[in-house]
């Protein structure tokens, strides 16, 4: 991508991902995550209702009348984006690729958590851990996110959920909230990795798919390619047993997702290209209330 289309690009993201935090979300997301805990904000004099637990009791016995202690909700979060850079979010059978809602998504989980001071870091992965950016504040790291959002390149071309799952779980040490952004189109198990990282992290999960790959659409024979694989064959797609054996290949992709996030007490929404994003991120963050 050139560097002034990006540009262009990156600031229509952030025009309509800002709108959206601050108009539909702020209120969403502030009610869907807590703060850490309760920090120690005053003291005051005691006044009729009080819980007595709040008394300050070096405080009362040094002015002879009872103080209590006032606290706040810390609501400083630690946001990390687990994005998934795979060649298969190049799809895309409309107006939109797979990849380009993905980052849309990201811009405005990543605005809205900048508009509650939260911390938001990011970890881009294929195959392995392509690019990890450290979480921190303000609207130019917002920017620099959304930037290798939209131009990065992966040096692999695979996913493997588990590693980035194995990964997220180690490198931050303290509790934050997770948002797993990914097509989920991995063959190999992450039940488990899901299951370890969701105990130690708020983990959310946000499938994006496009309504196309759902099932084989029967246009006659034709030359597949993967595009994490690189592997090529011809197919009959007017056949009903290709048909089929594609339609229950998708199934256990989607099975194995909704049994892992179940299991694994993840909340998770699926997002079509076709559809309306906001509904479907509104629905995850009310699942939390």
């Amino acid at each position: 991508m050139e560097a002034t289309d990006l540009i262009k690009k990156v600031r229509h993201i952030e025009i309509k991902a800002r709108g959206l935090s601050r108009n539909i979300f702020a209120g969403e997301y502030h009610s869907a995550f807590k703060g850490r805990g309760m920090a120690f904000s005053e003291v005051r004099e005691y006044r009729y209702g009080d819980d007595m637990r709040d008394i300050d009791w070096n405080v009362t016995a040094r002015y002879n009348r009872p103080y209590i202690k006032i606290f706040e909700e810390e609501r400083e979060l630690t946001v990390m984006l687990m994005i998934d850079v795979s060649e298969s979010l190049g799809f895309g059978s409309r107006s939109i690729l797979k990849r380009d809602m993905v980052a849309e998504i990201a811009a405005t989980l990543a605005f809205s958590a900048i508009q509650n001071n939260d911390k938001i870091g990011v970890i881009f992965f294929t195959d392995k851990v392509e690019k990890f950016i450290p979480p921190q504040k303000g609207r130019k790291h917002i920017l620099f996110i959304i930037r290798e959002i939209l131009g990065f390149t992966p040096e692999s071309n695979g996913t493997d959920l588990n590693m980035a799952l194995r990964y997220m779980t180690n490198a931050i040490k303290k509790r934050c909230t997770a948002f797993l952004i990914s097509d989920f189109i991995d063959t190999d198990d992450y039940q488990k990795a899901m299951q370890i990282a969701s105990r130690k992290h708020d983990l959310m999960a946000i499938q994006v798919y496009d309504q196309l790959s759902t099932a084989l659409q029967p246009v006659g024979l034709m030359k597949v390619w993967d595009p994490e694989t690189g592997g090529e064959q011809w197919i009959d797609s007017s056949s009903k047993r290709v048909q089929v054996q594609y339609r229950d290949w998708w199934k256990r992709l989607q099975e194995k997702m909704i049994t892992a996030t179940r299991q694994s007490g993840v909340d998770s929404v699926s997002v079509s290209t076709e559809s309306d994003y906001v509904k479907s991120l509104l629905q995850l963050l009310q699942q939390r209330r």
